[in-house]
C-alpha cells in the first residue's frame, strides 16, 4: 500500500516515472517496435534494465513513501516486468537479472508469510488484549496487535478483512451499546438504506450479468461472482458496523466510527475546541453519514496535536479537526461542555 508524498515534486516524479514506462512499451510492444529496435539491440535492452532497475524505484522512491522493504519489492517487480516488456530474443543475454528479481520477490512473500504466521501464533494474546481494552472489535483489535506485533500494511489489511467478515457473520445477536454516553450517527439518514440498496443492485446484476458472461468467458464470470459475493460480504458488514458501533465517551475517550471505513479513538485532553456550526477544513475526517440530500455537519472538534485515524483496508491518517453529524446534538453537546 504505496501512499503518494503531498509534493510538487513528487507529482513530477510521477509524471517521468509514467513517461518512462510509456516509452519502454512503445519501444518494444507497439505498431513502431520493428522501425525503433535496431539490429544489435544490446545496449537498448541495457538501457531499458537501467530504467526498469534504477530510474522507476527511484522515482517510485520520489514519488511515494517506501520503507526498504517496498523498495526492494518495486526493484524486483521492476526487473520481472521488464522480461515481461522486453522480447525474450532481445532479453536473453540478461536473463540472469529476471531470477534474481523473482528470488528477490520470493524472499519478501516468505518475509510477509512469516508475518502472517507470527500473527497466527499470537492470537491468543491479542484476544486477552482485546477483552482488556474493555472496547468494541472495531476499536480494539488494531491496538491489540499493535501491542503484541509491530504495525505492517499487510497486516492492517487483513485485520481489516477480518473486521468485515467478523461484523457480517457473528454480529446479529448482538445489540449496540445505549446509555448516556452513546450517541448514533445514522438513525436519522438513509446511510443503511443506501447500502441496503446497494446490495440488492449487486445482487440483481450478479444473476444477470453472470449467466450471460457464463457462456463468452466462465473465467471472468467467476472471478465476477467471488467479487460480488465479497462486496454483499463487506457492505453487510458495513451496515452491522455502523449500527453496533454509535459514538461513545468512555474512560476518557472519544470513540466515533462511520462503518468500517474510517473511526478513531481519541483522549478527551487532546480536544482542543468544541465549535458547534462552524464549517470545517478541507483536511477535516468527516464522521457523516450518508443521506438522500447532502448532509452538513453539527460540530467541528480540533486537537491540540495531530490524532491517528484508521480508514479503508486500515490506512492509518493524522487528523488534527473531525466533523461530526449525529442524531442527538443537545446529548453530545450535554457530554461535551465538560470539556471545552
Amino acid at each position: 500500500m504505496f501512499v503518494m508524498r503531498q509534493t510538487n515534486y513528487a507529482k513530477w516524479a510521477f509524471a517521468f516515472l509514467l513517461l518512462v514506462l510509456t516509452s519502454n512499451l512503445l519501444i518494444y510492444r507497439s505498431p513502431i517496435s520493428s522501425n525503433v529496435i535496431p539490429e544489435d539491440a544490446f545496449w537498448l535492452v541495457a538501457g531499458s534494465l537501467v530504467d526498469f532497475g534504477v530510474v522507476i524505484p527511484l522515482l517510485m522512491l520520489a514519488s511515494f513513501r517506501l520503507n526498504a522493504k517496498q523498495l526492494l519489492t518495486v526493484l524486483a517487480a521492476g526487473l520481472i516486468a521488464a522480461r515481461i516488456i522486453i522480447p525474450a530474443l532481445y532479453f536473453e543475454p540478461f536473463a540472469p537479472l529476471f531470477y534474481i528479481g523473482v528470488g528477490i520477490e520470493v524472499l519478501v512473500l516468505a518475509a510477509e508469510l512469516a508475518l502472517l504466521g507470527l500473527l497466527l501464533i499470537h492470537i491468543p494474546k491479542i484476544r486477552r488484549s482485546m477483552r482488556n481494552h474493555a472496547a468494541s472489535p472495531l476499536f480494539a483489535l488494531f491496538p491489540a496487535v499493535h501491542a503484541n506485533i509491530k504495525p505492517n500494511p499487510l497486516i492492517h489489511i487483513i485485520l481489516s478483512e477480518a473486521l468485515a467478515f467478523y461484523y457480517a457473520f457473528f454480529t446479529w445477536k448482538k445489540q449496540p451499546p445505549e446509555g448516556p454516553s452513546a450517541i448514533t450517527l445514522h438513525k436519522n439518514t438513509s446511510s443503511i438504506a443506501f447500502n441496503i440498496m446497494l446490495i440488492h443492485a449487486i445482487i440483481i446484476e450478479t444473476i444477470g450479468i453472470h449467466w450471460w458472461l457464463h457462456d463468452k468467458s466462465a473465467l471472468l464470470s467467476i472471478v465476477l461472482l467471488v467479487l460480488n459475493v465479497y462486496s454483499v460480504i463487506y457492505f453487510i458488514g458495513d451496515i452491522q458496523a455502523t449500527r453496533l458501533n454509535p459514538l461513545t465517551i468512555r474512560n476518557g475517550n472519544l470513540n466515533v466510527s462511520l462503518g468500517l471505513n474510517k473511526r478513531i479513538s481519541v483522549p478527551l485532553d487532546s480536544i482542543e475546541t468544541v465549535r458547534w456550526g462552524a464549517k470545517p477544513e478541507t483536511h477535516a475526517l468527516e464522521f457523516v453519514a450518508k443521506d438522500f440530500e447532502e448532509p452538513e455537519p453539527q460540530v467541528v472538534i480540533d486537537f491540540y496535536t495531530p490524532q491517528q485515524a484508521v480508514l479503508f483496508f486500515g490506512k492509518t491518517r493524522a487528523v488534527s479537526q473531525i466533523a461530526l453529524k449525529v442524531d442527538d446534538p443537545e446529548k453530545l453537546r450535554r457530554l461535551l461542555n465538560p470539556i471545552k
